[in-house]
């Protein structure tokens, strides 16, 4: 579990800052390193766990919808295109947290927040928004653990390196999601238009987010998957942001 200890010394702040002439290898990453594709253990792993997620949860689900139906109506469901892999595409499920709008793209900053509902963020803060992404994974499209999903806009401005971080289907959480979360979310509160958006995300957040993706995927194991779980869920439940060193209060 070293890289368990490394991250714990890593200083998350320099990462959330690092420049972007620093992630040039990005457009001329045409040799990387061989990888290998999902392991037959981490598919049974993600089936076990969401059938056993899918006993309890079917009922809050259940309910939301039917909650989500009669304060915000039809669609219950937020149902948008994102890669599975390198020319794959697959429908990715949420449930709906904001008012419809024609023609909606792009990464959610400032200039969208009006139009998530109150119910919305109750159920953005407690992770209920995500419930559905159970089905992808039992369908096969996505993992409990993994980079999150991504347009294919992304995909192919960046391909070699999507091609080696999609080997890891997409994730419910990961590693990127877990350490960079919230840098990520203070850096787009601050963009008051979809253009200052979507060029905050591409040149900051999306090179930092592909390199710890790259990380996990050198590093994956189960043991990793299971703390990147366990810290994802104290996160939910606490707000606990970061894992706390020992002698730490």
């Amino acid at each position: 579990m070293t890289i368990l200890q490394d991250w714990e010394k890593a200083d998350i702040a320099r990462l959330a800052t690092v420049a972007q002439d620093e992630m040039s290898w990005f457009k001329d990453h045409v040799h990387p390193p061989a990888m290998t594709t999902m392991p037959l253990s981490k598919r049974v792993f993600d089936i076990t766990l969401a059938l056993l997620a899918l006993v309890p949860l079917s009922i809050v689900m259940a309910a939301f919808a039917l909650i989500l139906l009669v304060v915000q109506g039809r669609p219950i469901f937020y149902a948008a295109p994102r890669m599975a892999a390198p020319g794959r595409t697959f429908t990715h499920l949420k449930f709906r947290t904001m008012l419809r709008q024609e023609g909606d793209f792009g990464v959610t900053g400032a200039h969208k927040a009006w139009r998530i509902t109150p119910l919305g963020h109750f159920m953005r803060r407690t992770r209920i928004d995500e419930l559905p992404q159970l089905f992808n994974i039992l369908k096969g499209d996505m993992s409990f653990v993994g980079p999150r999903p991504t347009i294919r806009e992304y995909v192919e401005r960046y391909p070699a390196v999507y091609g080696q971080v999609l080997k890891s289907r997409p994730g419910v959480t990961g590693l990127a999601t877990l350490i960079y979360h919230r840098h990520e979310d203070r850096i787009l509160r601050r963009c008051k238009s979809a253009e200052a958006t979507e060029a905050a995300y591409a040149r900051r957040c999306l090179p930092t987010k592909l390199k710890i993706d790259l990380i996990y995927q050198r590093n994956r194991t189960l043991a990793l998957d299971l703390w990147i779980i366990w810290r994802t869920v104290l996160i939910v439940l606490y707000k606990d942001e970061r894992p706390r060193r020992r002698g730490r209060k």
